[in-house]
């Protein structure tokens, strides 16, 4: 697909209009900018991007839960299996939606033996997606699924990973407001694909982007792809436009 003047000037519009700190308000991103740390807003950006759909209002609730437990330092309550404290294996209770206790006891176990074995989840990247996002996706999820993470991390990357790529978004880009570009050296922000949900596809879709309405994997890298030829350096800056697109697309008329 190539895409129009009109419409990259007004992906491009869109991207600078809405990649601001104001972002921030209310969006998952704003626990990792709370904290102190690298390894800490690592793991507290990684721990809330995992939470992070269904009701905005309840999953924040959810990860600002987690966050008072390990008083603000998820890395170190998570490096010394503190979390073991607030969550029992077989508690059958609900934490959030299908998670029970016990699924969260076993993704936290499952990430305590990433770090203890890598030092930090950038680490275990950094070996093993050799510089591409979605070889960061595919690892991600191989290690919770062989490690019994409680299935609260995708067993594969066959659908689209929201929650991940939006994890790796802010952990790769640099130089942004929103992003904190802790990995820049880990991860080439040219193979960062877009976090892609039923509304980026409605958005992508109302743009002449995409033209099934499927949230996969392969949807997404599409997208990605066409994205790229408005931002060639940085694809992901088109997830900030969507987004802007689904605020403000019909009273700027769509494009053009």
């Amino acid at each position: 697909m190539k895409l129009t003047d009109a419409t990259r000037s007004l992906l491009a519009s869109l991207a600078d209009r809405y990649e601001t700190t104001d972002f921030i308000d209310g969006d998952p991103s704003v626990f990792m900018h709370r904290v102190k740390g690298d390894a800490n807003r690592e793991a507290t950006a990684f721990v809330a991007s995992v939470l992070s759909f269904g009701s905005r209002v309840q999953f924040l609730r959810r990860v600002e839960d987690i966050i008072d437990l390990a008083d603000c330092d998820v890395d170190q309550w998570v490096r010394t299996g503190k979390f073991k404290r607030d969550f029992a294996d077989h508690d059958g209770r609900c934490f959030y939606r299908f998670f029970t206790r016990g699924d969260m006891l076993r993704f936290f176990e499952a990430y305590r033996r990433l770090m203890n074995e890598f030092g930090t989840l950038g680490g275990y990247v950094g070996r093993m997606a050799g510089g591409d996002a979605y070889k960061a996706v595919v690892a991600i999820c191989s290690w919770f699924a062989e490690h019994d993470g409680g299935g609260v991390v995708p067993k594969d990357a066959t659908s689209a990973c929201k929650r991940i790529c939006m994890f790796l978004r802010w952990m790769v880009r640099k130089d942004s407001p929103v992003d904190l570009g802790l990995w820049a050296d880990i991860i080439d922000r040219r193979t960062l694909i877009v976090p892609l949900d039923t509304h980026v596809v409605q958005e992508a879709i109302k743009l002449g982007l995409l033209k099934s309405p499927c949230a996969s994997m392969s949807a997404a890298r599409r997208l990605t792809a066409v994205l790229a030829e408005a931002f060639p350096e940085d694809p992901c800056r088109g997830d900030f436009a969507l987004f802007g697109y689904g605020v403000d697309g019909v009273s700027s008329g769509g494009p053009a």
